[in-house]
């Protein structure tokens, strides 16, 4: 568990219970919201009963935020290629190797996890950002992720209540799963490398563990 060094003692004290299987993603204080937050990166989705935060920032890549409002529960993934080519091209036939990088196992396993710990799917909420296309000889992986989610929706039967997703920019996105809200940042005084060159050494290194570093976005 990580927080930052402006958290309170009353603010540690109260740092919202890490649902099983989720203690590597790294937790702190939002100053600016007063608020916990957690962190996800490229291949990572976290799913909360708690009222922190789940942030990310997105460039060609695809997160859905997913909450049951009725119980609360939800959580955010982030992915940064639609299919596995192991699955044959199909997320009810993928292979079991496969990460959270893909698409199809990004929101399987995100919408499994709330499932699994009390949301029901029948009451499931979504929202999706991202698919950017960043930079002008950038490939259309923003556009197929895009793409994807949209037909993964339908064809699962789940509800899209909410979108922001292609353009030319890259995003912030801060969503609370208790709620619902989400506030969204398009980063347009951004040197728009950092991402493009986070997004593309992740595809190139196909490894699971976090980019080394942080970045200030504003």
């Amino acid at each position: 568990m990580n927080v930052s060094g402006s958290a309170t003692k009353k603010s540690v004290a109260s740092l919202p219970p890490v649902l099983a299987g989720f203690e590597h993603i790294n937790r702190y204080w939002d100053d600016m919201h007063s608020q916990f937050a957690a962190k996800i990166l490229p291949g990572e989705y976290y799913v909360t009963r708690g009222t922190e935060m789940v942030v990310t920032v997105l460039g060609s890549c695809v997160s859905a935020c997913v909450r049951d409002p009725i119980s609360g529960i939800g959580g955010m993934n982030h992915f940064m290629l639609p299919v596995s080519h192991d699955g044959g091209g199909s997320w009810d036939t993928a292979g079991v190797g496969a990460s959270t990088r893909y698409g199809n196992y990004a929101m399987e396993r995100l919408i499994n996890d709330i499932l699994k710990n009390g949301g029901k799917r029948q009451n499931l909420e979504i929202k999706i950002f991202g698919g950017g296309k960043i930079l002008a000889n950038m490939t259309d992986i923003g556009d197929k992720n895009i793409s994807f989610v949209r037909t993964y929706l339908i064809a699962e039967g789940l509800r899209l209540s909410a979108s922001d997703v292609g353009d030319i920019y890259p995003r912030k996105v801060y969503y609370t799963p208790a709620t619902g809200k989400v506030l969204m940042k398009k980063l347009r005084a951004l040197h728009n490398n950092t991402i493009y060159e986070r997004e593309t050494a992740y595809m190139e290194q196909i490894v699971h563990k976090p980019v080394e570093g942080d970045v200030t976005l504003f």
